[in-house]
């Protein structure tokens, strides 16, 4: 993703602007972690630790705006509409608090479940 200002160029890389919407999302209630982009076989999905939350984040760029597209897997017994929304606004908050480029699109896949806390 480029900028152009008055004093030079700025390119940021899709994988920084990724890493700062996996940071953010985790932080959101609900949410147990973000899983990988890509399901494993028989639909077991991967939770990813925190070194690694860059793959559960896609970016893209269209018409001068981001696009994103979360992976993500929520707690057992929260409404997963409210998590959802939870993390549309922080990570949107936040990618365009920290890079300054215009987030046109948030798009959240809830790729499962998880039981926490042994409830």
């Amino acid at each position: 993703m480029r900028m152009e200002t008055e004093l030079g160029t700025i390119e940021i890389s899709s994988d920084a602007i990724a890493t700062i919407a996996g940071i953010a999302a985790v932080e959101c209630y609900g949410l147990v972690g973000m899983a990988s982009r890509k399901q494993l076989k028989d639909g077991l999905v991967e939770l990813l630790g925190r070194e690694n939350l860059s793959r559960g984040v896609e970016v893209r760029e269209a018409n001068g705006e981001l696009i994103i597209d979360l992976y993500i897997i929520v707690g057992y017994g929260t409404r997963i509409n409210e998590v959802a929304n939870n993390v549309i606004s922080t990570v949107k908050y936040s990618v365009e608090k920290y890079t300054g480029l215009r987030v046109g699109e948030i798009n959240v896949n809830v790729q499962g479940v998880r039981v926490t806390n042994g409830k």
